[in-house]
């Protein structure tokens, strides 16, 4: 057995086997949503940052990244650390970018309403692709290939809240023409489909969803026909699927669904994106996540783990899915083998800063809301921001969230970085330093830090040396670890009551538990693949009005805190 096989069994069984709050920084790399890369400013006003729709491809034995409105594509050896190329040789402007590989060459195609060119590239590291098809058939929206086991290649695309999703054999021996007339794929069904119900909380039943985002997986024979809705704006954006026998179907529902879907917790959404495996053989799902505040299209990129169950299901987990997550070095078989347990300890605790603009308070740092911020007075260095854990706890890492306040800036543009450094205290007045970024030359905005190794401490200062421009300004200061105490108390009833009048929605109460932060709420159409997950901090109360309102479903509930999470006991059922 080679040394590196040795060192994955060694890993996979230091994460499996001991307790969670055991694990130490030097076993495990983690990575938290959304995803820490540089996300390019806008062209157009106002400026704000922008990257979604995502496609990630393996080529070449490196994971090739592509995304709406980004200036270029980013490439990876590990999921984890990825690189950014710039090109003007495709339209990097386009939306909903995709490729294929055929043989050693890597094919590209973007979303257009006049022409659509395909283009190719056998080196894309380079940043060099020439034209390859100057024309297609037909124009077309949120494109995606899929090329099957008997190498036949197919194009899927639509983005309407009128249209369909559509399909089509293409030859690409004969410039991708289109080997049949479109077949439609997908209509729109929000009658039946509460997920595909616009609104935040699929509550605006009087407008029409936009379906889009299409793309194909195939697994153990079956095809699997991904689809995005209602809108990128809502934080219910999420990702269904249809299976059929047949690539082109006829398509049915699959009965969980959405299979990826994040409608809370600091980053929500989870739609449009692509589905692949990975190097050692497993799936991810990556999607859009919502902000959508300066513009409608203020959006970034998560990734969840991806998992089949024995009938063929397929379901993203979401769960946890902005905490720090295990990146896998070998196969795993489930969420648990890679979710830490470094519970979140910052959220509602008491935030003091230099200075802050008074419509942009302190607290909007710790309220675990991707769509608020906090802005100081100006983006000196020295201004700064003391979070206050109440106790000394066990601190294994820490992500910073910076949003961009008066801000000036369009385009990718060079020497744009934040720098910044993190110290730590058990009296607020002996500071130490633990994360030192002020010589950072990287602009990432959602700067992930596991530890070298864990801390325990009180106090961390969050000090800024400079940012790209406009106020410093934080969305989020998120610190992962444990609290040091006890679990949550045992939630003891959990009642669930479906809306005689709209089968889409039901209504959730349940006891408080002790010392809880927050709630998970597991629920699906079979009591033992509960994989649709809603996290709720604070309430016990919860209106959900995304289910299928000609399903059963069961639901259940888990209660966790900075010390980690009290096992679900209560389970109840909706006809």
């Amino acid at each position: 057995m080679k040394h590196t096989e040795i060192l994955a069994l060694l890993v996979y069984f230091l994460v499996s086997c001991q307790p969670k709050s055991e694990v130490t920084n030097t076993d495990i790399k983690t990575f938290c949503n959304p995803l820490n890369i540089s996300y390019r400013f806008c062209l157009d006003e106002p400026s704000r940052r922008e990257a979604a729709d995502p496609t990630v491809f393996l080529f070449q034995d490196k994971y090739f990244l592509f995304a709406s409105k980004s200036g270029g594509y980013w490439y990876s050896h590990d999921l984890m650390e990825w690189n950014f190329i710039q090109t003007e040789q495709i339209p990097v402007e386009e939306y909903a970018p995709t490729v294929i590989a055929l043989g050693d060459t890597l094919f590209f195609l973007a979303s257009s309403n006049d022409l659509s060119t395909i283009y190719k590239s056998a080196n894309p590291l380079s940043g060099k692709w020439q034209v390859a098809v100057p024309e297609l058939e037909m124009p077309v929206w949120d494109p995606a290939f899929f090329l099957d086991d008997d190498n036949k290649l197919y194009l899927y695309w639509g983005c309407s809240n009128q249209n369909p999703i559509y399909g089509v054999e293409v030859d690409y021996n004969n410039n991708f023409s289109f080997m049949t007339k479109p077949v439609e794929l997908k209509h729109q069904n929000p009658e039946e489909c509460g997920w595909e119900v616009p609104g935040d909380y699929n509550t605006l039943v009087n407008q029409k969803p936009w379906i889009e985002g299409a793309w194909m997986n195939k697994q153990n024979g079956k095809y699997y026909l991904q689809y995005a809705g209602p809108g990128t704006e809502f934080k219910s954006y999420s990702d269904g699927v249809y299976v059929s026998e047949n690539p082109l179907g006829p398509f049915n529902i699959q009965q969980h669904n959405p299979f990826a879907y994040k409608p809370e917790g600091f980053a929500a959404g989870a739609g449009h994106g692509s589905t692949f495996k990975d190097k050692n053989g497993n799936w991810w799902h990556i999607g859009t996540i919502t902000i959508s505040q300066k513009h409608m299209f203020e959006r970034r990129l998560g990734l969840y783990p991806l998992f089949f169950d024995a009938e063929g299901n397929m379901h993203a987990e979401t769960k946890f899915g902005d905490y720090p997550i295990i990146m896998p070095q070998q196969k795993i078989n489930n969420f648990k083998n890679i979710f830490p347990g470094w519970m979140l300890l910052s959220y509602q605790k008491k935030i003091e800063v230099s200075s802050s603009i008074d419509a942009l308070p302190a607290c909007n740092i710790t309220d675990e809301n991707i769509r608020t911020y906090w802005a100081a007075a100006s983006g000196d260095s020295g201004e700064f921001a003391i979070l206050d854990l109440e106790k000394p706890v066990d601190v294994y890492a820490l992500q910073v969230n910076f949003a961009e306040h008066n801000t000036n800036l369009f385009d990718r543009q060079e020497e744009l970085k934040h720098r910044y450094t993190v110290e730590y205290s058990d009296n607020k007045a002996d500071w130490k330093m633990l994360v030192d970024k002020s010589s950072h030359n990287l602009d990432n905005t959602h700067d992930y830090t596991q530890l070298d190794e864990m801390i325990t401490c009180r106090y961390l200062k969050l000090t800024n040396i400079e940012v790209p421009d406009g106020n410093f300004a934080l969305s989020g200061f998120r610190v992962f670890g444990n609290g040091k105490g006890e679990l949550p108390g045992k939630i003891k009833t959990l009642e669930a009551k479906r809306n005689g009048e709209d089968g889409r929605s039901v209504q959730l109460n349940w006891s408080k538990s002790e010392n809880a932060t927050g709630y998970n709420i597991c629920y699906g159409t079979d009591q033992d693949k509960l994989y649709l997950n809603y996290t709720v901090y604070g309430d016990t109360s919860l209106t959900i009005n995304s289910l299928n309102s000609g399903l059963g479903y069961y639901f259940t509930i888990e209660a966790f805190n900075e010390n980690g999470v009290t096992e679900k006991e209560v389970l109840v059922e909706i006809k």
